[in-house]
């Protein structure tokens, strides 16, 4: 399986792609997860993030998009993976249709957790109250909900027109949308995660 994973912040998304990525046997990866093990590595690419990442400059788009072309041809990407936060642009989504073109795969489904933004606000908003977060005000969580409406939107709809778009509803206990995304998932597929190919 070949997976992305989008869904507006607080949605549950981190969780739910661990769950998805133990479920199929395929690496969750996010692009923080790649960062992060950069910090070990000692190549040209892994000694510029951690240049950048050191003076606390935003990673730019071409070298993220190196770094997620690096880390699709490990080996643990051999029988598929789930992609968490990447592609965020239109150019991000060329990027990676090359990556997977060379390597001689194809996406096999997007799965989006929608939300509706009002229970969302109220969830976050109780969460940052018992969290102790006073600037998580709801003001400031529907500015980022809509930040991620306005970028992820165009994106949604080019996945939308290939058909690889999976909408999954991303409210209510964890182990309900866990359930509601497998259930999804294996439809879209039209087989059993048994046996599921890359």
């Amino acid at each position: 399986m070949h997976l992305l994973i989008m869904g507006p912040p607080g949605a549950g998304k981190g969780t739910q792609a661990g769950r998805i990525g133990e479920h199929y046997k395929i690496p969750a990866i996010s692009t923080g997860d790649m960062f992060r093990a950069m910090r070990d590595s000692d190549t040209p690419l892994a000694r510029q993030v951690q240049d950048i990442m050191a003076s606390g400059a935003y990673v730019p788009d071409d070298v993220t998009n190196q770094v997620v072309a690096d880390r699709l041809v490990a080996d643990d990407c051999a029988g598929g993976f789930l992609l968490d936060g990447y592609p965020r642009t239109l150019d991000q989504v060329a990027f990676l249709d090359g990556v997977l073109k060379e390597a001689d795969c194809e996406l096999d489904a997007v799965v989006s957790l929608a939300v509706d933004p009002d229970e969302l606000v109220a969830r976050l908003t109780r969460r940052s109250a018992t969290d102790g977060r006073a600037d998580d005000s709801p003001e400031a969580i529907r500015t980022r909900q809509q930040v991620y409406v306005d970028q992820t939107a165009p994106l949604l709809e080019v996945y939308r027109q290939r058909g690889l778009l999976v909408e999954v509803d991303g409210l209510g206990e964890v182990d309900e949308v866990t359930r509601r995304l497998f259930s999804a998932l294996d439809r879209h597929a039209g087989s059993t995660p048994a046996t599921s190919a890359s």
